[in-house]
């Protein structure tokens, strides 16, 4: 497998698991009945599962791009350590955005962000330029 594929499933593996904690934390914080259905009043979830959510959604959302890139690639045929490297840097950056996002520190977390918006644009240059 391509590396820039492994990568892919790498993330597409951690976007597909962040949901879990959060999930948990509704549970112990709401109990089971009302984490499952739909109360008017519920208990608000813990901080750190609040922000694990937005973490989520903002991988969701990038995963997107991501994985189009990655993808168009593959169908053009184009692969190389450009490409590979990017990929590797996406998904580590992706890991520290969603540790930092869940643990409330700020400014990590952008950089972490922005490292993966510059992954990203890496593998897009290269797609433009052949």
């Amino acid at each position: 497998m391509k590396t820039e594929l492994l990568y892919l499933s790498y993330v597409t593996i951690l976007t597909g698991v962040l949901w879990i904690p959060y999930i948990l934390d509704r549970v112990l914080t709401c109990g089971l009945l009302a984490a499952v259905g739909y109360p008017d009043n519920s208990k608000p979830q813990s901080q750190w599962a609040v922000r694990l959510m937005k973490a989520h959604s903002n991988a969701v959302e990038n995963l997107v791009v991501f994985a189009t890139l990655i993808l168009l690639a593959n169908a053009m045929n184009i692969s190389n350590s450009v490409i590979a490297n990017a990929s590797m840097l996406y998904f580590a950056a992706r890991v520290v955005h969603a540790v930092c996002y869940t643990l409330g520190i700020p400014w990590v977390r952008t950089l972490a962000f922005l490292t993966g918006v510059v992954a990203q644009a890496i593998v897009a240059v290269q797609l433009l330029s052949h």
